[in-house]
């Protein structure tokens, strides 16, 4: 399948059926997969979108509503339904699914819905909400295979046929004890290939990677993503079996993590929703700006206390602006790299100064190169070699400067227990703006005047 991105034609198209009777408009929708029905709904109302959900069968309304992005509220539009649709709706999807869309609701909603599930699924989904949203139990799925160790091949395949009708997919076979005890996998497979009598003792992996249900869900990405698996157990303190994440829903904890460094490091908070109106926005950026103003005037304060070499020496406040850019530049850079480790694996001290280290010589060696390219085109346009030698030294002392800060920074930060992207785009702008037009306007003030 190719990959689907929102158009004005689908939009337009989409639109259209919904002025037309409701046939029309189910066989346009039968041309729609699931999830490109659901990046549509970005752009329709409220009662659009209930009046698809109530036209579809159960099966596709509840995959829609699945594939919804957090941001588009799926369960708003759960609440909108009939409570016999929306029943039905609730015990077709997931409990993982579910679970994510009912905890966004009130308290009073999620018991009337909950209260009008059959009591198995009610029960799953009350146990999975005690879960902390961002840990290993709060995106686990309570539905998965499991077969006892001592069964036979016969018996194994019997049990996992018995028990696939209740799961739509499934890529790992989970072996447990008498008493529920976790001792391994077992690929289907393997258990194909075994000799008939063989039992799957004999077949179970038991050097596995399992997480708690306390594990954060970075670390669970980072666990998956590691030993290339399609799903890791999530066992309690006695080695119990509780559930599954799989590698779905690994994607979109990888995305929502991203997208959360991304804008933190520009400065906005991740309580910001991409979608989200003007209002949201200004309330979420307006304090970080607060705060990059105060540290602008500590910047201004440099070229004020200098004021006396600027009158002198006007053709500086160009070159301020290049060097404090191109120190932003190179720390931006810097921080993302190390920011990107940081996310990816805890650091040792060893690794944490081979990075500072790195740093330190990819700012000498840029900033040297930018700065005699400056000194060029000063010596060319400005005729003073000093004032070159000024520019060449002020340009790679802020770019080291920018590497070091940039590196450094989300190390500390880090170590001290804040997040490196909070901070850390704030601090290190502070720092090559004030460091840059201070080797700059320092160093004019010392061999020019």
């Amino acid at each position: 399948m190719q990959s689907f991105e929102l158009d004005k034609t689908d939009v337009s198209r989409l639109k259209t059926a919904l002025n037309s009777s409701d046939s029309q408009l189910a066989i346009t929708l039968d041309e729609y997969h699931a999830s490109e029905i659901a990046i549509l709904f970005e752009s329709l109302t409220k009662e659009d979108r209930q009046r698809i959900i109530n036209l579809l069968p159960v099966e596709t309304a509840s995959e829609i509503i699945s594939e919804m992005h957090e941001e588009a509220h799926p369960e708003e539009l759960l609440l909108q339904l009939h409570p016999d649709k929306r029943t039905e709706i609730v015990e077709e999807l997931d409990y993982d699914d579910a679970t994510d869309i009912i905890s966004q609701l009130e308290e009073h909603d999620q018991k009337e819905i909950l209260g009008n599930l059959n009591e198995d699924d009610a029960s799953n989904i009350r146990n999975l909400l005690s879960y902390d949203e961002y840990t290993a139990g709060g995106l686990m799925n309570t539905q998965f295979i499991r077969i006892y160790l001592h069964m036979t091949k016969k018996d194994a395949i019997d049990e996992i046929i018995r028990q696939s009708e209740e799961i739509e997919e499934f890529y790992t076979i989970f072996v447990i004890d008498n008493h529920n005890v976790f001792q391994g996998i077992v690929s289907l497979k393997d258990i194909i290939k075994a000799k008939g009598n063989e039992e799957i003792t004999a077949l179970v992996k038991t050097d596995v990677a399992w997480v708690s249900a306390d594990t954060d869900q970075e670390e669970v990405a980072r666990l998956i993503s590691q030993y290339n698996i399609t799903s890791i157990p999530v066992l309690d303190k006695e080695m119990k079996l509780l559930g599954r994440v799989t590698f779905d829903d690994v994607i979109d904890v990888l995305e929502d993590e991203n997208t959360e460094d991304i804008l933190k490091i520009s400065g906005v908070s991740e309580d910001e929703e991409l979608s989200g109106n003007w209002i949201e926005a200004v309330k979420s950026r307006l304090p970080w700006l607060i705060l990059n103003l105060a540290t602008a005037f500590l910047a201004s304060s440099v070229v004020r206390y200098y004021e006396p070499a600027l009158k002198n020496i006007a053709v500086l406040s160009a070159y301020m602006v290049i060097i404090a850019g191109m120190g932003g530049n190179a720390a931006t850079q810097a921080l993302a790299v190390t920011v990107r480790r940081i996310s990816l694996n805890d650091l040792t001290d060893n690794q944490a100064y081979r990075t500072v280290l790195k740093e330190f010589t990819v700012g000498l060696i840029n900033g040297a190169v930018t700065g005699m390219i400056v000194f060029l085109f000063s010596l060319g346009f400005d005729k003073n070699p000093l004032l070159g030698v000024v520019i060449f030294l002020a340009m790679t002392g802020n770019l080291l400067i920018a590497g070091v800060t940039g590196a450094a920074i989300p190390l500390i930060l880090k170590r001290v227990g804040i997040d490196p992207a909070i901070a850390s785009s704030i601090i290190i702008t502070t720092f090559t703006d004030v460091f840059g037009f201070l080797l700059l306007l320092g160093l004019a003030s010392r061999l020019l005047l």
